[in-house]
């Protein structure tokens, strides 16, 4: 007697569907945000402090071509059409006239810029341990 594996398959397919699809991301501990985050392949680091301030230096958003440096204040968005994100308001550096940038929080030491939302995070940071 064969069995029909229809539902597991589809059960699967739901829950990798739910890793990937805008919305469906894990709740952010805001709390745990403030930190130092690299890109160790390219070498751009982001740091969001907990007074609300942040500094970005040899990122690459998608905005340019070459890295930039640039630093303002950040906030939480806790977004229920999308997900969820850090927006980065610039108040001084390399980006010319925008104004901000959406720094997307993935788990609770991962944050990627995405520029692109049909393509791959343009530049993905780990959290690092304090010294």
């Amino acid at each position: 007697m064969r069995k029909r594996a229809g539902g597991r398959l589809l059960g699967a397919v739901l829950v990798a569907s739910a890793a990937v699809v805008p919305g469906c991301a894990a709740p952010v501990d805001v709390g745990k945000l403030p930190g130092v985050y690299r890109n160790e392949e390219k070498g751009g680091e982001v740091r969001l402090d907990s007074d609300g301030t942040f500094s970005a230096t040899d990122v690459l958003t998608g905005d340019t071509s070459d890295p930039v440096d640039f630093s303002g204040r950040w906030d939480f968005v806790d977004s229920e059409t999308s997900d969820d994100f850090v927006y980065l308001e610039v108040e001084d550096g390399g980006l010319g006239k925008i104004g901000g940038l959406q720094l997307y929080p993935r788990g609770e030491r991962t944050v990627y810029f995405w520029h692109d939302p049909d393509g791959p995070p343009t530049m993905k940071f780990t959290k690092v341990d304090a010294p």
